[in-house]
């Protein structure tokens, strides 16, 4: 059935089978979701079972708005909002999405506004006609976020064009005939990098995850010349999470041609654009070619469609996907891939933690059904075993004193998502039980992204998310940490007393890190401590392997070498991935069990070793496919 034919169906059963039909003054598609327009609030506020009713009967996500006459001038709904909330709660801020008639309330205790039972909210509805939301004043402001937002509520009007279009496509009528579903490895197969594959089906073709590898020049982006690959032809891409060699090179496919969507978390988004923006920055100041612009970037972000863990969405006639926590970074998700009426599941990992951390909950390993499993294979290799969480904590504490102590100085190269936050937590916790004192310089785009940690409390475990609204509390604001702002403070710390220093790039392939790595090198008294993935190719990975004389370029652009006499250390523990044994657990806990194991993500012996070592434990098919091949699926 064609799009249009299925929207005069679904009003149909709207008007026919609902108590609420004659209140709907329109039904559309936008994106994933029916979206129907109600002329007066009713149905709005009253219980949320009809609408999960009409939802099972549609088989569709489904969401009631405000009919836009109802909506009233949002100058005078600020106004009315301000006198019906009492001071106490609060708010910080207010702002109004007219595409989605909503307005956003921000406020230090939202329990005020919304009132015993929500009888405040629902007053506040029916006072200004717009649907209110209400969150928690974060405790550090994020000037990305509130720039996205501004961005997405300037352009409402087009992208509620985009994301109607965007719906007739994803509802269209199948032409395709045939039952295969097949997946062809793009980048990041048998390496860390670049990660994309194409997943297809006889009606769809469907990216998941679209990156570019930082630490290389001749293997930098996937293989989008193949002829499977023809980008205004896509259905979707689906980004697990904010780490460059995962969604770095999605600008790209809308500088050539793509017009589809982007699905992934909210907080995934408003990563990637703040990663997105820095590779481009770093870019031009060493006068290296870009694949994309900035205003590749705003279209990426126009054309996102956000989405909650557990949230089942088509993304085409023939495809449903959701997505689940994958405790790697925040926001990152595990994406299951529904095919066809039971045809087949995929679930693709992305990059998983199958531990606890002190940010997140393990991966999750429970799915309705699951036929292929695509893995990562980072720390695949036999030999890949990580230290225990305690003593990797007692082997940094160790490492931080033993330096202090000789008056060196301690640098960390750390990923701005991911890493930072939790050496941040972790060297708090170490501060708080006066096991050492001192100064900890965040320098790079750490404390940004520290903040939008902070603006989606949720994704969160549940011990930080209440630490970080206590101000008494919360470890990110510790008065240890001391942002670096200008490059006078940055030679201040250089040249004063010991201390440590987290910096970015993580991998050591740009940024303020190689400033430090610079001065501090030559001193045997300083450390650098890795505690991420370096991978090969890039400086961090050279250092590792024991380099002594390291060449890099000046800032007048002259090559010079770096003599290495710091102490270099390697404290696994604290990785955002799983190490060998729990890649193996994670698929012994898996449910259901998978009859087929893609192996990926990983350098090439590490790929191969999984791959075998799950095939002998499991007696199920696995492979580690090089990029280019294409593996039949069902």
């Amino acid at each position: 059935m064609a799009a249009e034919e299925l929207l005069e169906q679904i009003k149909k059963v709207v008007k026919e089978e609902t108590p609420f039909g004659e209140s709907v003054s329109g039904v559309d598609f936008e994106g994933p979701r029916v979206v129907l327009y109600c002329k007066n609030l009713e149905p709005l506020t009253q219980n949320g079972e009809v609408i999960k009713e009409l939802a099972r009967k549609l088989h569709k996500r489904v969401l009631l708005r405000p009919d836009p006459k109802l909506l009233i001038d949002p100058k005078e709904a600020e106004e009315k909002i301000n006198n019906l909330v009492p001071e106490t709660a609060g708010i910080t801020n207010i702002i109004f999405d007219e595409s989605l008639g909503e307005v956003t309330i921000e406020a230090k205790k939202p329990g005020v506004v919304i009132g015993k039972d929500g009888t405040l909210l629902r007053r506040i509805m029916n006072e200004i006609g717009w649907t209110p939301k209400v969150v928690r004043t974060p405790p550090i402001q994020s000037e990305l976020i509130q720039n996205i937002r501004l961005s997405l509520i300037q352009s409402s009007s087009k992208d509620r064009g985009i994301m109607q279009k965007i719906g007739r496509r994803i509802h269209r009528e199948p032409r395709a005939r045939g039952d295969w579903v097949r997946v062809t490895m793009l980048g990041g197969a048998r390496e860390v990098g670049r990660s994309s594959l194409l997943l297809q089906t006889p009606e769809s073709k469907v990216m998941l995850d679209c990156g570019l590898n930082v630490a290389s020049d001749d293997r930098a982006y996937p293989h989008l010349e193949v002829p499977e690959v023809r980008i205004a032809e896509l259905d979707a891409v689906v980004i697990t999470h904010a780490h460059l060699d995962h969604m770095g090179f999605v600008p790209y496919l809308y500088k050539y041609g793509y017009e589809g969507p982007v699905y992934c978390t909210t907080p995934t988004r408003d990563l990637a654009v703040l990663l997105l923006q820095d590779f481009i920055e770093v870019a031009e100041r060493e006068d290296r070619p870009l694949p994309y612009d900035r205003k590749d970037i705003r279209s990426f972000v126009h054309h996102s469609i956000p989405l909650e863990w557990g949230e089942v969405t088509d993304i085409s006639p023939d495809i449903k996907i959701t997505l689940y926590n994958a405790g790697h970074i925040l926001g990152s998700s595990i994406v299951h891939i529904h095919v066809g009426e039971g045809l087949h599941n995929v679930v693709y990992t992305g990059d998983i933690k199958f531990d606890r951390t002190k940010l997140f909950f393990p991966a999750m390993c429970t799915f309705p059904r699951v036929e292929t499993l695509i893995m990562e294979s980072t720390y695949g290799g036999s030999d890949n075993m990580q230290l225990p969480r305690a003593e990797a904590e007692r082997r940094l504490l160790g490492v931080i004193r033993e330096t202090i102590e000789k008056g060196g100085k301690v640098l960390i190269p750390v990923f701005a998502v991911g890493r930072a936050q939790e050496i941040m937590v972790l060297l708090e916790e170490f501060h708080r039980k006066g096991l050492f004192d001192g100064d900890v310089y965040l320098d790079g785009m750490i404390w940004e992204a520290t903040a939008i940690h902070t603006v989606y409390p949720e994704y969160l475990s549940p011990g930080l998310r209440k630490l970080i609204f206590q101000d008494d509390s919360n470890p990110f604001l510790s008065e240890m940490f001391v942002r670096v702002t200008t490059p006078d403070q940055r030679s201040e710390i250089m040249e004063g007393p010991p201390c440590i220093i987290l910096a970015t790039a993580g991998m050591m392939t740009g940024g303020p890190v190689l400033e430090y790595f610079k001065k501090f090198a030559p001193d045997p008294k300083n450390t650098l401590v890795f505690v991420g993935y370096q991978s090969e190719g890039s400086l961090g990975r050279r250092i590792q392997k024991g380099w002594k004389e390291v060449p890099m370029r000046s800032q007048d652009g002259r090559m010079e070498v770096i003599n290495v006499n710091m102490r270099i250390e390697t404290i696994d523990g604290f990785s955002g991935h799983s190490d060998r044994a729990q890649l193996l657990n994670y698929v012994r806990r898996l449910s259901p069990k998978p009859s087929r194991i893609i192996c990926c993500h990983g350098d090439e012996d590490k790929c191969v070793s999984l791959a075998s070592a799950l095939h002998k434990l499991f007696r199920v098919e696995t492979r580690a496919p090089p990029n280019l091949e294409t593996v039949r699926l069902q």
